[in-house]
């Protein structure tokens, strides 16, 4: 039994939130059902997002419903609000929390009151003040993310395939990439993969028409899989004629022009940053420790350092990492981490509450699968190395044997299976971005602001 009752706040639903809560309401179910513990969960979105189905989710190889985890099903004993945390203040034991509400009441926000906080709220898409990024640029860290580059890259296909001007189906043709991590090596091979499958039912559109461009900054790409398999996946992705181009960076696409820092420049309608990460800046409106990086300061049992009741784990903490060679090594923020750090902050969070020991947080990091397209994958697992067809199957099977709940593994399977057996679906929905377009028009009024001239498509 807990000592007293307890208030715990999770604040964030990807990973680790939705991990963490899970972990808490099964280890806790007496004492919710006795109301001795109450567990809220803060999250800007009623779902969490398995990321590492996004490329496939892009591809049309997994619907985007199968990506999503809908939280107030799994957390059906937790309190789910949906709204952003915008401030913690700790030593008063209260977070501001905005929600869809909000606005419309003309209030700051609601104060929700824990005993016990949870820091889960990811990161966000780093980005530079290059000209145009803002207003041309689309990232690669949501399903809605996802979808839209997809229905804009096969929308720009049809762009290229009804127009006279050569200069337009140049720019519809040229697809820049910016990031040579996971998000941008894994979305580019798939996208390729997609469009290059669709060409064969344009009468006027080939493969070797469209220009795919990767822009990396450092000497190399997919740093996890290690410098080998690295060069191999460069090799594989220039055979397939995309153009990498390393040590580069985007200067500007302004104009809708790519500037990069080699002097090349490329009219082009598609940009895709994926260039890293940053903390959530929620954590930036705490009084809570944190790093030169900006990310919470945690000890290897994933409380906050110094600071009693308050946790976090997975992009937003500084883990020490206790399996290291390397003194002062912190756990690198990715998914393998995510996972397991959320079973023991789950189980610590409930050690906590009943005065019991904490559980160390030891992984040694196991290795890296990364896709490259269908049947095409690079992996570095325990020291091996793996590419093509073993690695592409490889990194389905562990990331279905990770997605969460049996009903997404199960359908994700099927949808696998049926695409084995059947064509793929090239079919653009970008009218789905804009729903009330093509009925503005037809009432008489005019589109708003954010909706393209065409209602069928995006701009």
């Amino acid at each position: 039994m807990v000592k007293e009752r307890a208030r715990i706040l999770v604040v964030g639903g990807g990973y680790v939130g939705m991990y963490t809560a899970l972990r808490l309401q099964r280890r806790l179910k007496r004492e919710l059902g006795r109301g001795e513990a109450e567990i809220t969960v803060v999250t800007p979105d009623p779902y969490m997002t398995y990321q590492p189905f996004l490329p496939e989710a892009a591809a049309g190889a997994i619907s985007p419903r199968h990506v999503v985890v809908p939280l107030r099903r799994v957390l059906d004993r937790c309190r789910v609000v949906i709204g952003e945390a915008t401030a913690v203040d700790h030593a008063a034991r209260t977070a501001t929390v905005r929600t869809p509400a909000t606005e419309e009441e003309g209030t700051e926000g609601i104060r929700i009151e824990y005993d016990e906080l949870v820091l889960a709220p990811g990161s966000v898409a780093r980005t530079l003040p290059i000209p145009g990024l803002a207003e041309h640029a689309i990232g690669f860290k949501t399903v809605e993310e996802a979808i839209g580059l997809r229905n804009h890259v096969l929308e720009q296909m049809d762009i290229a395939s009804s127009t006279r001007d050569p200069a337009v189906r140049d720019a519809a043709l040229t697809f820049v990439f910016v990031g040579g991590g996971y998000a941008g090596v894994e979305a580019l091979g798939e996208l390729e993969d997609m469009a290059r499958y669709a060409t064969r039912y344009y009468h006027n559109v080939r493969p070797e028409d469209m220009k795919w461009i990767l822009v990396e900054a450092s000497d190399r790409i997919l740093p996890e899989v290690g410098e080998e398999m690295g060069r191999y996946t460069v090799t594989e992705l220039r055979r397939r004629n995309i153009d990498v181009r390393l040590e580069t960076r985007l200067d500007s696409c302004a104009d809708r022009v790519a500037v990069l820092s080699d002097g090349s420049r490329f009219p082009t309608r598609t940009v895709v940053w994926t260039a890293g990460v940053k903390p959530h800046p929620v954590l930036a409106a705490t009084d809570l420790p944190l790093n030169e990086r900006g990310r919470l300061r945690c000890t290897a049992e994933l409380s906050v350092e110094g600071v009693p009741h308050a946790w976090a784990a997975g992009d937003a903490a500084a883990v020490p990492d206790v399996t290291a060679r390397e003194e002062g090594r912190e756990c690198a923020p990715n998914a393998q981490h995510a996972l397991r750090q959320a079973r023991v902050l789950g189980d610590n969070v409930v050690h906590s509450l009943r005065g019991e020991p904490l559980e160390t947080y030891a992984h040694k990091y196991a290795g890296s699968v990364a896709s490259l397209g269908l049947h095409k994958g690079v992996a570095q697992i325990y020291g091996r190395k793996l590419k093509g067809y073993p690695a592409w199957f490889m990194h389905r099977t562990y990331h279905l044997s990770r997605v969460p709940t049996f009903n997404r593994k199960a359908r994700v399977a099927a949808e696998w299976t049926l695409a084995g057996l059947f064509k793929r679906e090239i079919v653009s929905l970008g009218s789905l971005e804009h729903p009330r377009a093509e009925f503005e028009l037809a009432a008489g009024g005019k589109p708003s602001q954010d909706s393209p001239h065409n209602p069928k498509g995006s701009s």
